[in-house]
């Protein structure tokens, strides 16, 4: 059994050094590899496979709001970047740049795109004559490059896969209602498929988008209490398309502008996933989310009978859930510590006395808690596990973040609580940026969100005294 347990001892405990723990997760769950590219990584088919099923997910919800896909090129001339003032500065820090074409110097540098909104704009700017080719609600799935000078897997790396979302609209009303129903799309899907729970609200002018007028966002809490940016949705107004002179004609036969947005999830959200519901024993998947949501390891497994029955349960649960059997000669107690440290959901252990007694032991991941359940009932009762399990994960998540949300009213308890107690810190803002900068400075917290929805804890700003405009979630982050 020492033996068994050796893949779990090579995971640093999150209590020890959460850094660490989460790293050693990462690699010994099999997720990404290094590579000889600084800052980038492998998404290993363990990794990958958790990205393809949110991306089936999120594709189906994208497209049940009229969202279709699209692919634009890689490269973005250097002049297209220049368009937009406040979007070039923002980004540029992180672009990286293509000077040559084979061996002959380019006549224009070319940016390995960090985001597409210039590409969209340039593309909408000819497509885009008459009030009838609004709206255009379109997305594509790619990989983004932005040069980090920190990396970590999946919650920072120089290149990243993830989608983005970039509509057009005849009225700032239609953007704006497009801007949040996508940040609602995001947070529904976080909520109800991972079981993160998260905060909505908008960005203060600070924190937002280069170039936007608006940026709202889904803030996740993790187990060690900093703040993740899982998601963003970004309202350009009609900043883009004055840049690029995207204008249609109305009803009324007049030139117009239109109204853009952006949004956007990456792989990123795979990070969240690890350091909200992972373990000392390795990852947690939550099972709508899980490539392999049922892992059966049969007890001697070299007898006829017990070959016979795993393979009848498994064709049997195969029609409604994503199951593997471990016939590996591993023993039993290293494939259940590899089940463990690989996150599936539940395991069935069963052997010549269960198939006797007509029985298999499921072990749920999360809870470790062992169910007998009868071979006549198992894909009814294996439904209801899973379903128990998803609900189960997402209520320990939420009220760790509700235990780790603390009001303060008062500047010195707003410090002190930042620094003793790890969470988000709600307080009430006069709006000002001296004031944000100040908080930051001075506690390494920043302004996560202003949420959706306000109360009223003071009437005054909790750094400088003056009235309060908002009520803000404040937190150190990722």
């Amino acid at each position: 059994m020492a033996k068994d347990k050796k893949m779990v001892e090579a995971i640093t405990s999150m209590d020890e050094d959460f850094a660490q723990w989460y790293t050693d997760v990462v690699i010994k769950a099999g997720l990404t590899g290094y590579t000889s590219v600084k800052g980038c990584m492998v998404i290993k088919p363990a990794g990958f496979a958790i990205w393809e099923n949110i991306q089936k997910e999120l594709d189906r919800r994208f497209k049940e709001t009229g969202v279709e896909n699209v692919s634009m090129p890689l490269f973005i001339p250097e002049s297209l970047l220049q368009k937009e003032k406040d979007h070039v500065e923002g980004f540029a820090p992180e672009v990286a740049w293509v000077t040559h074409g084979g061996l002959e110097p380019l006549q224009e540098r070319l940016c390995v795109r960090p985001t597409s909104e210039t590409l969209f704009c340039d593309f909408y700017a000819n497509e885009i004559q008459s009030y009838r080719d609004l709206p255009r609600n379109y997305n594509q799935w790619c990989s983004v490059v932005r040069w980090e000078k920190t990396t970590r897997p999946f919650l920072r790396s120089r290149e990243f896969l993830w989608q983005e979302g970039h509509t057009a609209h005849a009225t700032a009303e239609e953007s704006q209602e497009r801007t949040e129903l996508m940040l609602h799309v995001y947070a529904d899907f976080v909520e109800e498929e991972l079981a993160i729970p998260v905060v909505r609200g908008r960005k203060t002018d600070k924190e937002k988008f280069a170039g936007a007028e608006a940026t709202y966002t889904i803030e996740a809490l993790m187990h060690d209490g900093k703040a993740l940016q899982s998601g963003t949705s970004h309202n350009f107004g009609d900043g883009f398309a004055r840049a690029f002179n995207i204008q249609y004609t109305d009803k009324n036969n007049e030139l117009q502008y239109v109204h853009q947005t952006s949004w956007g999830l990456s792989t990123r959200i795979i990070g969240a996933i690890i350091m909200v519901h992972g373990d000392n024993n390795g990852l947690v998947l939550p099972p709508r989310i899980a490539p392999t949501q049922i892992m059966i390891i049969p007890i001697r497994q070299q007898e006829e009978k017990v070959q016979e029955k795993v393979e009848e349960i498994r064709s049997r649960l195969a029609k409604d859930f994503s199951v593997k059997v471990d016939m590996s000669d591993k023993t039993p107690g290293w494939k259940f510590s590899e089940q463990e440290m690989k996150g599936i959901p539940v395991r069935i252990e069963i052997g010549p006395k269960d198939i006797d007694a007509n029985q298999c032991v499921v072990v749920r991941r999360d809870n470790g808690e062992k169910i007998t359940v009868s071979l006549d009932e198992v894909e009814k009762r294996l439904g209801e596990i899973l379903e128990q399990e998803q609900n189960d994960m997402f209520a320990k998540a939420k009220a760790h973040l509700e235990a780790h949300i603390t009001d303060c009213t008062d500047y010195e308890d707003f410090k002190n609580t930042v620094e003793t107690k790890p969470g988000f810190v709600r307080a009430m803002w006069c709006g000002d940026l001296d004031c944000e900068m100040k908080i930051k400075e001075d506690t390494g917290a920043t302004s996560r969100c202003i949420p959706f929805k306000q109360e009223h804890l003071s009437d005054t700003c909790v750094c400088c005294g003056k009235k309060a405009k908002s009520l803000v979630y404040w937190g150190r982050a990722y």
